[in-house]
């Protein structure tokens, strides 16, 4: 296995997008669970206030880097990165590797009309594809238990969380066992992208790490000072860890 790099105190797997799907491949056949975390920038600025958030992510099996700037800045400290692997490549990556195996996938989030839609496109995509079952993903709580107890009824090996940060991460830290699913990945806003609710960024943008521009630009009021304060959060503290001496982080504890 390779050794893990330590970037701003969390550690991160060096793996390319074919070693990851590896990875959750093995798991499947092996019967072992495998949870995914995956950070941007913007994750990493909130993870350094938002202790249940850091501890939910860096318990996770497999943590990844999402974000283009997060792959840059590992370059820059010193904790290299192969490659960025975004979080939607590697879910329909995924999706396409359980069609052809057979494996059952289950999906969670997103608004009802967003998930029918996003279901629809996908059987049309990925015709041979085992659904076990989904569900949107507004619940409270309260109601946690029995999604997960409804997920493990399903018999779902694969399971896709279409929610926001730090929901998505929560939900898996304390219900992620009790779903049953073998692997647990979450996909974050992919259901809306997959049902054409919104657009991905041409790789163009992506290659550029300029994919948090493109989502602004289409939701301006809701993300676009919200992206300017993180990204400009992630700078400093690149900047930060940069100028610091020694060892740009000390490693943070894992445990699973």
């Amino acid at each position: 296995m390779n050794g893990r790099r330590t970037l701003f105190g969390f550690e991160l797997d060096p793996l390319t997008m074919d070693q990851t799907v590896e990875r959750c491949l093995a798991a499947v056949r092996e019967g072992r669970r495998l949870e995914i975390g995956v950070v941007n920038a913007a994750k990493l600025v909130t993870m350094r206030r938002d202790p249940r958030l850091a501890e939910a992510v860096t318990n996770c099996d497999l943590v990844l880097a999402d974000g283009q700037a997060v792959v840059w800045a590992g370059r820059v400290l010193g904790a290299p990165l192969p490659e960025r692997v975004a979080g939607i490549d590697l879910f329909l990556r995924l999706l396409a590797e359980a069609e052809s195996a057979g494996l059952s996938v289950y999906f969670l989030g997103a608004r009802p009309e967003v998930l029918d839609e996003m279901l629809r496109r996908v059987a049309d995509r990925f015709p041979g594809l085992k659904v076990a079952g989904s569900r949107h993903g507004y619940f409270s709580d309260a109601e946690q238990q029995a999604v997960a107890d409804a997920i493990a009824r399903s018999g779902a090996q694969l399971l896709f969380l279409g929610m926001t940060s730090p929901k998505k991460e929560l939900f898996t830290a304390a219900h992620g066992t009790r779903t049953g699913a073998l692997v647990v990945h979450g996909v974050g806003g992919s259901f809306d992208i997959l049902a054409g609710v919104t657009r991905r960024a041409p790789e163009s943008w992506q290659r550029r790490g300029l994919e948090w521009l493109y989502r602004a630009l289409q939701e301006p009021r809701r993300l676009g000072r919200r992206y300017l304060t993180t990204n400009a959060a992630f700078v400093l503290m690149t900047a930060r860890e940069r100028l610091r001496p020694g060892p740009s982080a000390a490693p943070a504890n894992r445990s699973h």
